[in-house]
């Protein structure tokens, strides 16, 4: 073998060797590569199902809060029982508020009586036993009120005369006044004796075939009687007036 075969077989020996390194160098570095890419889609992978989990682990702790919310709040279920206990409690609410409106209101008078001027009118009130209030009421204003303590009363509304007895009967009547001190004779029989005992003081004794029946004594205000199923008013001022 002359000289230069043996060169070119050398040179064609290291050419192959380069080649198959170059080849192995190559097939090493696709391998690397495919292993990063592998390594980096299997990270993207878990990474893109951990953060679709999360996304529904977070929709599902969401979900559970609103429902615990719902059943925390009481009244807040759809359902129609829970309207309806809804609407019922309100309407409690209403009625109980309703029943405390009413129990704040005044008592109605148990009944309200035409007078006889006819223009006024009474309305009884009953207090207690043996206990009532009368308001004289004329064009929707009160002008006196009459209240029995222990015994009748009696009122002289401008020559309207008006009795309020301890059972709640209201008598009136207009005129027929007699201006005390003095001795007149009433109706039914009975004689008055007034006399004045202070200012705006007067007594009247109301005296019958028997005697003295009963005295009657204004104090500043007015007072009246049922004597019998007689009226009698005798006012502050020392009018009397009897009615049968």
């Amino acid at each position: 073998m002359s000289s230069n075969t043996a060169v070119r077989t050398a040179r064609r020996r290291t050419l192959r060797l380069a080649a198959a390194a170059l080849t192995a160098a190559a097939a090493l570095t696709l391998t690397a590569c495919s292993g990063s890419d592998a390594e980096g889609a299997k990270s993207a992978g878990r990474t893109d199902t951990g953060a679709a989990a999360a996304e529904a682990g977070g929709a599902g702790s969401s979900a559970e809060a609103q429902g615990s919310g719902s059943q925390a709040s009481p009244g807040a279920q759809a359902g129609p029982d829970a309207k309806a206990d809804s609407k019922a409690g309100a309407a409690g609410k209403q009625s109980s508020g309703a029943h405390a409106t009413g129990a704040g209101k005044a008592a109605s008078p148990v009944r309200t009586q035409r007078l006889a001027d006819g223009v006024s009118k009474a309305e009884i009130y009953k207090l207690g036993e043996q206990h009532y209030r009368a308001k004289i009421v004329a064009r929707g204003s009160v002008l006196a009120t009459l209240e029995t303590k222990k015994g009748d009363a009696g009122l002289d509304a401008n020559d309207m005369f008006i009795t309020l007895t301890l059972d709640g009967q209201v008598h009136s009547w207009m005129g027929g006044g007699h201006q005390g001190p003095g001795t007149f004779k009433l109706a039914g029989g009975w004689t008055a004796k007034v006399t004045k005992v202070g200012e705006l003081r007067y007594r009247a004794q109301i005296i019958g075939h028997d005697g003295v029946a009963a005295t009657l004594e204004t104090n500043q205000q007015d007072t009246g009687v049922n004597a019998n199923g007689v009226y009698i008013v005798l006012s502050a001022g020392g009018v009397i007036s009897a009615h049968q």
